[in-house]
């Protein structure tokens, strides 16, 4: 930063091809990496041939090799043919110390970095964005979250994501501590009771596996323990509800002190007096149940790379839920109307249509992209998101619609899966991931499910009447194959989808449960968790089909009789 050079993302879970895409598309001469990554790189160097610098962040050598044995000799060994030189992190830091140069600091509309999107619909797109998006973004960050030198954050999503990153600019400028999870999210909870937070930042689906593991823990339970917990989350979500402005509370001072600390210390977070969810949607339900545990403030944002993360957040004291709060204090905000899927300004009650922001937060361009800035960025520097939202007479808005993940089934009805997908996810905690689909040819809708094994044990062992443990994955897939256990599965999220009052065209007809079918390893997840849905339906063409014949038979069947 002291020469006014910006840094480029790459995720360390991306694939080689779209690996290899950023180094090209972004020109990209140096790239600081740990010393796992150097082989990958090594094999696409051929490929990309402005590639010229590898800095490990891990020590290449231990000292105690013989020469020409070391990691960093057989390396450059293998790099020197491809004319790239690798070196060790400290060694940069010493040549610098060596020969200090004079500082050549930014400007407000310098670029600070490129952070690539996770491209769920194809390659990522370089989002530009200067310092002063980032003064702006943090600036309205510490306006939700103030931090001071007394607290504590965990820093566990990836830094090549705007969300985490935009979280210790915050940290930073406030003065808080930043504690670094040790590589393994399946044990985060372990770190979290050893840094004990006071701040918490995170997305839906981790929230949604501490819904399901507080929920099995506490209110499904059997026993005085089940109705002592039933009886206080019903209390507690009444006193949420309050019909008096002003008199709404998520806190007790009985329950909190005999209930809600235990089951939030089970998580490290019983320090936590602020939480935001972000990236995707949250539940409403989930997000109140959570409320009344963490008994803290609990508030979800809405924003984007192209925003450095920043756009909406809900106020502290506003328990509302199912919506994503008002503008931050960077942003404007407006609504388009979008004619061809009925959404207008002029709706009533609420207005309606493509949320569009407009701010020093907002990116300067896509990169080597002129085409793709023009689709998102109006003359008047308006940046259309692609999210349909409504908003309502406080000025909350609540996303309703995508414009790019919307389906339309064969009797012209318009869906929203992810909608769908959260409600589900949010409501069932026997289920991991979900995936709805709805071909244009087709009246309903199908869904591939992922199980969560410790909770989904429970539930199939009642519907086959047998035990199915836990921690024996084959028998768990081979219970969850079984259609009796498929449409116990649909009878539960009719029962999900008719509390939330979902449309008869809404409701899953057909399922298949797996373990975990998506992932970022097959790469049908992003970095950043986010389902590829065009690459989930190529790779489960085969099994979409066979659900929709499955239903076809029945309903010609059901019509004979």
């Amino acid at each position: 930063m002291s020469q006014s050079l910006f840094t480029v993302s790459i995720y360390d879970t991306l694939g080689p091809d779209t690996t290899e895409y950023i180094l090209n598309h972004a020109t990209l001469t140096c790239v600081c990496t740990s010393l796992a990554h150097i082989p990958v790189l090594l094999k696409l160097a051929p490929r990309c041939p402005n590639l010229k610098l590898i800095i490990s962040l891990d020590p290449l050598s231990s000292g105690s090799e013989l020469p020409g044995t070391s990691k960093a000799d057989l390396l450059n060994a293998l790099a020197a043919d491809l004319g790239i030189r690798i070196v060790y992190l400290r060694d940069v830091e010493a040549l610098g110390e060596a020969s200090p140069q004079r500082t050549n600091p930014p400007q407000p509309t310098d670029i600070v970095t490129i952070n690539y999107t996770s491209g769920t619909t194809g390659n990522p797109k370089g989002v530009v964005l200067t310092h002063a998006n980032a003064v702006a973004a943090t600036s309205a960050s510490m306006c939700t979250t103030r931090q001071g030198n007394n607290d504590v954050i965990c820093s566990y999503l990836p830094l090549a994501h705007i969300y985490q990153r935009v979280a210790e600019h915050t940290a930073l400028w406030g003065g808080a501590a930043i504690g670094y999870f040790h590589g393994n999210v399946l044990e985060l909870v372990e770190d979290l009771k050893l840094l004990r937070p006071t701040l918490f930042i995170s997305v839906p689906r981790l929230y949604n596996r501490f819904g399901g593991a507080i929920k099995t823990a506490t209110v499904e339970k059997d026993g005085v323990g089940g109705a002592l917990s039933r009886h206080i989350v019903r209390t507690k979500l009444a006193a949420l509800r309050h019909p008096v402005p002003g008199k709404a509370t998520n806190t007790h001072p009985i329950y909190d002190r005999i209930w809600s600390r235990k089951v939030v210390s089970a998580f490290g977070l019983e320090r936590v007096r602020s939480m935001v969810s972000g990236s995707a949607p949250l539940d409403p339900s989930l997000h109140q149940f959570l409320r009344v545990v963490f008994s803290n403030d609990f508030l979800q944002g809405y924003g984007l790379t192209e925003t450095y993360a920043v756009a909406l957040v809900q106020i502290a004291g506003d328990f509302s839920a199912g919506n994503c709060g008002a503008a931050a204090i960077t942003t404007e905000l407006c609504l388009m109307d979008v004619p061809d899927m009925e959404y207008l300004s002029t709706d009533l009650p609420y207005p309606r249509g493509e949320l569009l922001i407009r701010g020093s937060n907002v990116f300067k361009e896509y990169y080597h992209d002129e085409a793709e800035t023009k689709k998102a960025v109006l003359e008047d520097g308006w940046f259309r998101t692609g999210d349909i939202c409504s908003v309502d007479e406080l000025g909350r808005f609540r996303i309703i619609d995508r414009i790019k993940n919307v389906l339309k089934l064969a009797q012209g009805e318009y869906i929203s899966p992810e909608r769908i997908e959260n409600v589900y996810l949010g409501n069932c905690t026997w289920l991991a991931q979900a995936y709805v689909h709805g071909d244009s040819h087709q009246a309903h809708l199908v869904a591939i499910l992922g199980i969560q094994p410790d909770v989904f044990a429970t539930f199939v062992s009642k519907v086959v009447g047998r035990d199915v443990p836990a921690a024996d994955m084959k028998a768990l897939a081979a219970a969850a194959s079984e259609p009796r256990v498929q449409k116990a599965v649909i009878k539960e999220l009719d029962r999900v989808g008719k509390r939330n009052k979902f449309n008869s065209y809404e409701k899953v007809k057909n399922v298949r449960l797996m373990i975990e079918p998506f992932t970022i390893a097959n790469e049908l997840l992003t970095p950043t968790l986010k389902l590829k849905r065009p690459q989930t339906a190529k790779m489960y063409r085969a099994l979409l089909d066979e659900m929709y014949a499955e239903t076809e038979a029945e309903s010609k069947s059901r019509a004979k009789l």
